[in-house]
């Protein structure tokens, strides 16, 4: 049975788009630029239920317009609205996983040996990328995601290594 750690968040369903079923999914992850998929799991009464695409096409970087197997209609897109959307978290070509896949991943400082923290979002809004990070005492700490400070990411024990510079983790 699959469970919601095997997958991770790549959006949300939006409104109905049109009458024949097809809806607005607005994503925050760039999964499709790296590989094709028949399907992604929909959030419904807190089940994931695996639901395949007739077809997809990009309206922007964010927005994707999709038509789902077996939604032929207005009413039943909206039953789809404000479903969370989900990637299976083998899905990746590169086995590289995406920024997004890695929220919930432990940093882990090389320097120390120390559990930094959790991530729990990735920063994208800023020229620099940031990890959004919660400690274990329950501050937020943002740390730069900077490909120069990770040494290595960890689908399998879910970390992410990074060589942060000394002092950071007091600013």
């Amino acid at each position: 049975m699959l469970k919601k750690e095997d997958t991770y968040a790549i959006g949300r369903i939006g409104k109905p788009h049109g009458t024949k079923g097809e809806v607005m999914m607005n994503i925050d992850d760039d999964v499709f630029d790296r590989t094709d998929s028949d399907y992604v799991f929909l959030e419904i009464d807190g089940l994931l239920v695996p639901f395949f695409f007739e077809e997809y096409r990009f309206k922007s970087d964010y927005s994707v317009i999709a038509k789902f197997e077996g939604v032929d209609n207005l009413d039943q897109a909206r039953e789809l609205t404000n479903s969370y959307v989900f990637f299976p978290r083998s899905g990746s070509d590169d086995n590289q996983p995406s920024w997004a896949e890695i929220v919930g991943y432990h940093v882990v400082d090389t320097l120390t040996g120390n559990d930094v923290g959790t991530i729990r979002k990735v920063d994208d809004t800023t020229i620099n990328l940031l990890f959004d990070v919660v400690t274990a005492d329950g501050r937020t700490q943002l740390l730069p995601a900077h490909e120069s400070l990770i040494t290595e990411i960890s689908p399998s024990g879910k970390t992410v290594k990074m060589a942060l510079p000394e002092g950071l983790l007091e600013l």
